[in-house]
């Protein structure tokens, strides 16, 4: 048979015949050819090695038709010279794709172990960042955290200081409020204390009287009986003005609430009036308050932040209107909340101020005035009783602000 005649075998790399059978079923591929040639046959190599052998066949001994399977070895068979032809291509073309087969398998194993290989390193890399990223998180949320607790105490300073600016504009009126009456008290005990003179030397003088009419015309002399009726009125005074130091002193003692902490059960309308007896030294002559107080169930709340709300928009209103000016406070309790409304006659707030007035800091006060954080730290008391402020405000008509709270 003519080389020609016979494809080249055209692999990817020269195997030999034995690497080319090795995945090969060797038995059911001589059954194969057994059954096309229908004769005995013998396969080997280059080197003349027998690699598969079926039939009447004994090693060494040459069978009448060869067929060269170049360049990898030969076909041995006793049948006519186009069917071993025919036997050969037909093996070429199994074994080539047999082993482009197995070549594409190897390479698909080898792509799918280098792809495993890199996902591994891949994944190595993603939880080694993971591991990064974790510490990382780790870090951020402890800075998060140092953060916060910084803020936390900044806002405390801040509104500690807002209150201390309350307690301050309430200071003078307060002192005021107590030095009218301490005043008076001082002057009454002065006058009294004439008194008891006037009254020692009229009794140095009794043993030497002669008679009652002696006693009588001395006693007249020091016109002892105005001194008696004036002394009483004098010690009258002054229990009211004592009454009155005690009644500033309980407002102030229950608005501040100086003895209690946390959260009590309060009664709303007591203190607003304590928060209105309390800055009445700061907004007479200013401002009237109206009260529309209705019957409200006790709050649980924190009585002295609420307070502080009250009196930030009481200060509010007295800077708002014209003097004589008035706020009408209103209690009731609505849609399964207690409802206050504070409502002035001021001049009302613009409509390009209104969306600010909550922000820290922002006033439209003359400097010196106003530290910008009232309504600020008002609001964030409400929320903080789980409750919300709304304001209604229009140039020329007022201003109302209601607010919310739950019933708890």
């Amino acid at each position: 048979m003519s080389p020609d005649t016979v494809p080249a075998a055209g692999f990817d790399r020269e195997l030999g015949l034995d690497e080319l059978l090795r995945s090969v079923d060797r038995a059911r591929l001589a059954d194969a050819l057994v059954a096309l040639l229908g004769t005995g046959l013998r396969l080997s190599d280059v080197r003349g090695r027998e690699l598969l052998a079926r039939g009447e066949v004994h090693g060494g001994v040459r069978l009448p038709v060869r067929g060269e399977m170049e360049p990898i070895g030969y076909l041995e068979c006793d049948a006519t010279e186009a069917q071993a032809a025919a036997a050969v291509v037909l093996l070429q073309w199994i074994l080539r794709a047999n082993a482009r087969y197995l070549m594409a398998s190897e390479l698909h194993l080898q792509a799918v172990h280098e792809d495993y290989a890199e996902l591994q390193r891949r994944h190595a890399a993603l939880q080694e960042s993971e591991a990064r990223y974790r510490e990382l998180a780790l870090h951020l949320e402890q800075r998060v955290a140092e953060q916060v607790q910084t803020i936390e105490a900044t806002q405390r300073r801040l509104y500690q200081s807002e209150k201390l600016a309350s307690v301050g504009q309430l200071a003078a009126g307060v002192a005021h409020e107590i030095n009218n009456p301490i005043g008076f008290i001082a002057s009454n005990l002065n006058t009294a204390q004439g008194y008891l003179q006037r009254l020692g030397h009229w009794a140095e003088q009794l043993p030497a009287a002669p008679d009652l009419a002696a006693v009588q015309q001395a006693w007249a002399a020091a016109d002892l009986g105005f001194v008696l009726q004036d002394f009483s009125d004098l010690i009258d005074e002054s229990r009211s003005g004592a009454a009155r130091v005690a009644r500033i002193v309980a407002d102030l003692k229950g608005f501040s609430r100086v003895d209690q902490g946390g959260e009590e059960a309060a009664d709303i309308n007591a203190i607003i009036r304590q928060v209105c007896n309390v800055a009445e030294g700061q907004i007479r002559g200013r401002l009237a308050p109206v009260f529309v107080l209705g019957e409200v169930p006790p709050l649980r709340c924190n009585a002295a932040q609420l307070g502080q709300v009250i009196l930030n928009l009481l200060l509010n209103a007295a800077d708002a209107v014209t003097p004589p000016g008035v706020v009408t406070f209103e209690t009731a309790v609505a849609q399964g909340q207690l409802r206050l409304r504070v409502h002035d006659n001021g001049g009302g707030i613009p409509p390009t101020v209104l969306p600010r007035i909550f922000d820290p800091f922002f006033t439209t006060k003359e400097v010196g005035r106003g530290t910008g954080l009232g309504l600020t730290v008002s609001n964030d008391i409400v929320r903080a009783h789980g409750g919300r402020i709304e304001v209604d405000s229009r140039p020329g008509a007022g201003t109302t602000f209601t607010v919310w709270l739950p019933l708890r």
